[in-house]
């Protein structure tokens, strides 16, 4: 929201300058985005009228002009700009002036004495063209100065207002927040009701009563649409930030800034029948004030006559119902349109509106009728006419319920003591109803305030109204005490340093993402889709993290960074009520960093295999398995317990080519539940009697994993059995075909004694005779 502090200071003026007025909305919670002054410093430039313009004796494209410059005489300057001509008035820089980047000073110009310079928009650092004189209106008083003349010794403020503070959306707002934060008188503007002259009207419908709770609409007739719109008027858009086009849609605007209320004025010629206020047909198109057709859905409130839509209610109107320069007679239209019906709509068609922006955070639904006088007005007062009746439909408007404040309650949440006087003051300055009760305030808030609705609410605004910054700073009264840490759980953060200590990145990506990445990984995922997405491509909520992932591999590749290994601890969105915290990482290019103490090589299956055991700090029981996102021959699953907890593998070659990567990266994702439980270590003293290792040769079907024979085997371990792992692999002469050799070093030791010859047998043979019952393993012969 940008405004001019002149037009602010006309309705409430404060005894503050401007930096510390910028100061006290920002405690207030109106973050002063920026100040900015309306024009550049400069200094002696006067306005001036040329008397007469003749060519330069020595110069083709030079002229001397005699210049009234309010003194007793003309002076004269030599003057290049194509446009000069008598009668014209125009900027003048008077000797000694200070323009942005020059002095002037009396100089001769090829022999003819200059005392002065007519100025353009450009030499005084101003907007519009620069391809001649700044040309001004015809009552603009010689010899004035012209920064005094055009009030350019002002501010432009700008606003970074939260979506809940819809109010402020307007001067009136603001002038009213600034009343009651500082105590100042505020002068609203006098709206009084402009009586009718005719009694033309136009038939008005509302069949979109919920959608359109409140509806005006007003016949004026016999205007001057070529009527100048008022100078003060095209100062304060100007300085707003809004384009002044022609006198009817400049005060549908103007009305916009002072009060908030969104206006439209119809060109009453152009349209058919009566009006109604229903939501889109399925087919309907519209094309819009920007030339832009809009396809509409039946989601979509429109305003229509009979030959169908002519405007997009509460954010533009249609093309073919536009005001022009000629045209006669207009309809005005204030409305209140429920938020629900305008949000999320500008931005599906890629608009972005003034009037869309105040619908959908919710507009003053008691002061459409002010708004409709106001601008009847200002219309009359500019371009003359007749005006009409006002025609209403108001059907089921939001209705604003008491609320208690609990006096004591707001001095426990505030931790200061506020008094409830002022805090009342601070309340009724705000426009709401306020009652005194023995312990606490009936307040009952005025209807520009959507996000006054609780108690809380409430006393964030007395807290807010007695300033942020006047709220002294006290150490915390509360005792400090250790709390009671689990030591079998691991904290999130000793995660993300074990993998930052195995050379990964962490990363945070949106949870938002696009509905495409999500079929693209897993066809069978339902995202859940966000009923008001911030973009077209963050319209789904993340059922997996290798999306986010793959996307920073992208963004790195594009980037010339080849050597990628990054991680993300975060939740996924598989339904409403399943968000399980996820661990997810992904690596790609070099195993190490270029150097010469290793060879070159990618990174591949077994170096991430690697990093997954070091996590969980244990040898893995790794199994094949299937992803629709992993290559078919390179996906694993991990087994935690008989729970499969995560896979990981290379991305499947369809993915690599869909996203155009260079080559497949390894990707994993696993429970971060099943990482961050661990058994509490207990001492045990070293035994002090010598190991038994035997060594195992199984022969098994060549497919069986070599983690199913080691669970089998460990799970039939006896007491003593300290270790069994796998060394060695053979296939080939004297192992049948379709099968496989595998050696397991088995580790037995005792704390107490040494191992009779009988128990270490026994305990082989319990292990042998697990792995034939379960997994059809014999012992090699």
């Amino acid at each position: 929201m940008q405004f001019s502090e002149a037009w602010l200071r006309t309705l409430v003026n404060p005894a503050l300058d401007t930096h510390a007025l910028g100061h006290a909305l920002t405690m207030a919670g109106l973050e002063v985005e920026a100040l900015a002054p309306a024009a550049p410093a400069f200094s002696n430039v006067v306005v001036a009228e040329i008397l007469t313009c003749e060519k330069h004796p020595d110069a083709d494209r030079l002229r001397v002009c005699q210049v009234d410059v309010g003194e007793a005489a003309p002076v004269t300057i030599v003057c290049g700009a194509p446009n000069a001509a008598p009668g014209l008035k125009v900027p003048c820089a008077r000797p000694g002036a200070k323009l942005p980047g020059i002095e002037i000073k009396v100089a001769k110009v090829r022999g003819v004495e200059s005392f002065g310079m007519l100025c353009s928009t450009r030499e005084l650092g101003l907007e519009g063209s620069a391809d001649g004189l700044m040309v001004l209106a015809d009552d603009a008083p010689v010899g004035e100065d012209f920064r005094a003349w055009l009030n350019l010794d002002d501010t432009l403020v700008t606003l970074k207002l939260t979506p809940n503070r819809a109010d402020c959306l307007s001067v009136a707002g603001i002038a009213r927040e600034v009343g009651a934060i500082t105590g100042t008188e505020v002068r609203m503007p006098q709206i009084e009701p402009v009586a009718s002259t005719i009694q033309d009207t136009l038939p008005v419908t509302v069949s979109a009563v919920e959608a359109c709770p409140r509806y005006l609409a007003r016949t004026v007739r016999g205007i001057d649409a070529q009527a100048p719109t008022p100078r003060w008027m095209v100062e304060r858009l100007e300085r707003s930030g809004i384009r002044p086009l022609l006198a009817p849609v400049d005060i549908t605007n103007y009305v916009l800034l002072e009060l908030g209320q969104p206006m439209h004025a119809f060109a009453l010629s152009r349209l058919t029948g009566g009006l109604e206020v229903r939501m889109a047909k399925p087919g309907e198109k519209l094309e819009l004030l920007n030339g832009q057709i809009a396809e509409l859905t039946p989601d979509m409130l429109v305003v229509a006559d009979l030959n169908g839509p002519a405007a997009l209610a509460g954010i533009m109107g249609g093309q073919l119902s536009s005001v022009e320069k000629f045209t006669v007679d207009v309809l005005l239209e204030a409305a209140f349109f429920a938020p629900a019906a305008i949000a999320g709509r500008a931005r599906r068609l890629g608009l972005s509106t003034d009037s869309s922006h105040r619908f959908e955070r919710g507009v003053d639904f008691d002061a459409t009728r002010q708004a409709m006088e106001r601008a009847t007005r200002l219309l009359i007062d500019i371009c003359g006419g007749q005006p009409g009746p006002v025609a209403e439909t108001a059907t089921g408007l939001p209705h604003r319920d008491p609320i208690v404040l609990r006096l004591p309650r707001l001095a426990r949440v505030a931790g200061i003591a506020l008094d409830p006087e002022r805090v009342a003051q601070g309340f009724r300055a705000l426009g709401a109803g306020v009652e005194r009760r023995e312990d606490s305030l009936v307040v009952t808030p005025p209807s520009f305030r959507f996000d006054l609705a609780i108690e809380e609410d409430l006393i964030e605004e007395a807290v807010r109204l007695h300033g942020y910054d006047a709220i002294p700073a006290q150490p915390p009264a509360a005792p400090s005490r250790m709390l009671p840490q689990d030591e079998t759980r691991l904290a999130d953060d000793s995660l993300r340093a074990a993998l930052v200590g195995l050379d990964y990145q962490e990363v945070i990506t949106y949870s938002f993402v696009d509905p495409a990445w999500e079929t693209a990984l897993d066809p069978a995922a339902r995202p859940l889709p966000l009923a008001n997405p911030i973009a077209s491509q963050l319209a789904a909520m993340r059922t997996t993290l290798w999306g986010g992932l793959i996307e920073t591999l992208r963004h790195n590749l594009n980037r010339q960074q080849d050597r990628v290994r990054i991680f993300e601890l975060g939740r996924v969105y598989a339904a409403l009520d399943d968000q399980p915290m996820k661990l997810g990482g992904l690596v790609h290019g070099p195993a190490v960093p270029e150097q010469w103490g290793a060879p070159a090589r990618r990174v591949d299956f077994y170096d991430l295999k690697g990093d997954l055991e070091r996590l969980f700090g244990q040898a893995l029981d790794v199994r094949p398995a299937t992803h629709p996102a992993l290559h078919p021959g390179q996906c694993a699953g991990i087994q935690v317990e008989g729970r499969t907890v995560g896979c990981f593998g290379a991305l499947h070659p369809r993915l690599v080519q869909s996203f155009d990567l260079p080559a497949a990266p390894l990707l994993f994702e696993l429970d971060a539940r099943a990482l961050v439980w661990r058994s509490l270590p207990r001492h045990a003293g070293l035994s002090r009697f010598p190991l038994v290792r035997r060594d195992l040769a199984f022969v098994l079907d060549a497919h069986t994993p070599a983690g199913e024979l080691l669970a089998a085997l460990r799970a039939a371990a006896a007491a003593t059995v300290r270790a069994i792992d796998v060394f060695d692999e053979y296939r080939g002469k004297g192992v049948p075909e379709n099968q496989k050799s595998l050696a397991i070093r088995v580790v037995m030791q005792d704390t107490e004694r040494t191992l009779m010859d009988q128990e270490v047998e026994d305990a082989v043979h319990r292990l042998v005779d697990a792995a034939l019952r379960q997994c059809n393993a014999r012992l090699r012969e």
